[in-house]
């Protein structure tokens, strides 16, 4: 006969897989910030692939910052401000601090639906205030501020889910070197 007793408490799922949501966590400014963490891109493809990294690192950061940015272009304009206002909650609660999946008719939407469709509602709820040259040069801003940011940050002292031992240790074998080397060798 099997039993029929639930046993709480205990985790059944494997702890190297993390749900959809908890990849867009906010991740501390300070770790954004690090001062310690900035230096030139070795190349085009190297900027390309740090802005790929932190973008998905730092979305919800970038996403706060560009939406920031935004609503300091729309200072002298009251209606508009109230307008953004009025999304925000919405980004708030769908988007920067939720830590469920947003479930609509009994099926998860996928987080980059949610945030195509809140960014999307913003910008034509602002445009539809007559205020759509600062909408565009906020956005403008804003995409330029996140782009340098992500290109000049460095990489390697992100740690993201699944890349670390059970032992809680990195690996660095086989990894790539942190400098480039000058195309000769030591001996």
């Amino acid at each position: 006969m099997p039993s029929t007793s639930t046993t709480y408490g205990t985790i059944t799922s494997n702890p190297t897989t993390f749900p959809s949501h908890a990849k867009h966590t906010r991740r501390p400014w300070p770790e954004l910030f690090s001062l310690s963490s900035f230096c030139l891109p070795i190349s085009a493809g190297d900027a390309k692939a740090r802005i790929k990294i932190n973008l998905s690192y730092f979305r919800v950061n970038y996403v706060i910052i560009a939406l920031t940015i935004l609503f300091l272009t729309l200072l002298w304009h009251p209606t508009s401000m109230i307008v953004f206002l009025i999304t925000f909650i919405f980004w708030w609660f769908l988007y920067l601090f939720n830590d469920n999946p947003v479930v609509i008719f009994n099926r998860t939407v996928d987080e980059n639906v949610v945030l195509g469709v809140l960014s999307f509602a913003t910008v034509i709820l602002l445009v539809l205030t007559h205020v759509g040259i600062n909408v565009l040069v906020g956005l403008i801003i804003g995409v330029v501020v996140v782009g340098v940011h992500a290109a000049f940050r460095g990489t390697e002292d992100l740690g993201f889910p699944g890349e670390e031992e059970e032992n809680g240790l990195h690996s660095v074998v086989g990894s790539q070197p942190l400098r480039p080397t000058s195309g000769y060798n030591r001996i």
